[in-house]
């Protein structure tokens, strides 16, 4: 189940407006995630990874509790797949995906695409969805669009010092 396209475009018109409007790189990225959890109804969890040498890093998230996974090897997990090619990975039952490091009892399907800066992989947005194959091409072009957008402020805006963001 995808939003409509009114959805999606009225989403980056607001995440447009926030890059616009604010100066400091953390807090664009934070309130991307707080858009993205907010405006479309089909994200339960929202978050972004950060690449830290070889792992993934949990930075702002948004949903109905955290996730233990606040610290991912590049290349474990669908997260860490995603990381190590690059590419958007969709699992329509994450059940079904034994790459799936299991996080909350309700997720049923999750999209994990890669923010590239200049060619590399600097962080990804990682959704879950308590409904099954929530995700769909729509989604796909929607949060790769995101990315792009966020690109530069996931590179300069976080340094974690290793730590997962607490909100």
């Amino acid at each position: 189940m995808t939003a409509t396209a009114d959805t999606y475009r009225a989403a980056l018109d607001e995440i447009d407006a926030i890059i616009a409007g604010e100066t400091e790189a953390d807090e664009i990225v934070r309130r991307a995630v707080d858009v993205l959890h907010d405006r479309i109804d089909h994200y339960s969890w929202v978050g972004i990874y950060f690449v830290e040498e070889s792992d993934l890093v949990l930075g702002p998230w948004r949903g109905p509790e955290a996730t233990e996974h606040v610290r991912i090897p590049i290349g474990q997990g669908v997260c860490g797949a995603a990381a190590r090619s690059g590419v958007t990975e969709l699992v329509d039952d994450v059940h079904a995906d034994p790459r799936y490091l299991a996080c909350f009892a309700s997720t049923r399907s999750e999209i994990v695409v890669p923010v590239h800066y200049r060619e590399m992989v600097v962080a990804e947005i990682d959704i879950d969805s308590d409904q099954p194959a929530a995700f769909g091409d729509a989604d796909r072009a929607f949060l790769e669009r995101v990315a792009a957008l966020i690109a530069e402020d996931c590179l300069v805006g976080w340094d974690t010092g290793g730590e997962a963001w607490e909100p």
